[in-house]
């Protein structure tokens, strides 16, 4: 059963990047009304949107599945591990969340802030099938990540970076949201003749900006914290590697950014632009995890140390 899991996880967390994908072609294609204000039946005429639009309610109802039989079935086959209940439950959670929020879009239509935020949501659901997989596959006896220890300090940089990375993540959703793709010509300058006439921006322009600040200042963060990381922990496999592909991805994301701009909204850079993100994200994901593995050690370790600390003084 356990090798039907594996298989079963790989399948989920494939397709959730594939609804992650199918969303964002969904708003970079125009197709939020391909079906009009019919859910979950789609009720317009045939058309390129609507085929879109189907297409990722069908791909959304059917990983929605998947996930619901891979929640149940790890809950229920390797439910001893910690992480893995909670996980079941925020998997099933957010896919269902992520619907919702479709299905109102749909059907009542909400403001461009509001539709932002379903990226970031996909974003979340995605990470914990991501993260349940890992535990499946017991990645951390492969990469020993059992002995790691991670500081209070890095613990708290590598939360508050997440955290900041779906601010980051909304902004560039707002960007899609607001029609302000393609308000700035140049880059990484809205206008590289005039960089610092920011009188002159419209309201788009300062949403694209914005992002573009955001974005720039989520790079230098990434590349301070890998070698923070990876020269603090520089015995650890898992960090060294885990940071390095951290720090590939995110220049990766920087360059097909800049690359929507340079291919006037290529359809094809757009989708890789939400793909490495989403990867990215997942990476934090992961780090999280053994922040919180090492959170709850450091803990153990203290209840020890102050049980010791009373039975010496009842000795005594």
């Amino acid at each position: 059963m356990i090798k039907y899991l594996k298989w079963l996880s790989v399948i989920a967390t494939i397709g959730m990047l594939f609804i992650l994908l199918g969303g964002a072609l969904v708003t970079k294609t125009g197709s939020e009304d391909g079906c009009g204000d019919s859910w979950p039946l789609c009720n317009a005429e045939f058309s390129f949107e609507m085929v879109v639009e189907v297409s990722h309610r069908l791909v959304t109802g059917g990983v929605g599945i998947v996930v619901l039989a891979l929640s149940i079935l790890s809950w229920r086959l390797i439910g001893h591990i910690r992480e893995v209940k909670l996980l079941s439950f925020l998997s099933v959670f957010f896919i269902v969340l992520q619907s919702l929020i479709g299905a109102a879009a749909v059907m009542w239509g909400q403001s461009d802030f509001v539709l932002a935020s379903h990226f970031g949501i996909s974003l979340l659901s995605f990470a914990s099938v991501f993260l349940l997989m890992l535990l499946i596959f017991e990645i951390d006896k492969k990469f020993d990540a059992d002995s790691l220890f991670i500081e209070k300090r890095h613990r708290t940089e590598i939360f508050a970076l997440s955290i900041y990375t779906l601010i980051v993540v909304y902004t560039g959703a707002l960007v899609r949201h607001t029609n302000s793709n393609m308000v700035c010509g140049d880059w990484p300058f809205c206008n590289n003749g005039a960089p610092l006439s920011f009188t002159d921006y419209n309201f788009q322009q300062w949403v694209q900006m914005g992002h573009r600040l955001l974005a720039g200042i989520l790079f230098i963060w990434t590349i301070l914290i890998v070698v923070k990381m990876v020269k603090h922990y520089r015995s650890s496999r898992v960090m060294r590697w885990g940071w390095s592909i951290t720090l590939a991805l995110i220049t990766l994301q920087v360059f097909f950014g800049a690359m929507i701009i340079f291919t006037m909204l290529n359809l094809g850079i757009a989708l890789m632009h939400a793909l490495v993100i989403s990867c990215y994200f997942g990476m934090l994901s992961y780090f999280i995890l053994l922040s919180a593995r090492s959170a709850r050690q450091e803990k153990m370790l203290a209840d020890s140390d102050y049980k010791n600390d009373l039975l010496d003084k009842q000795i005594n």
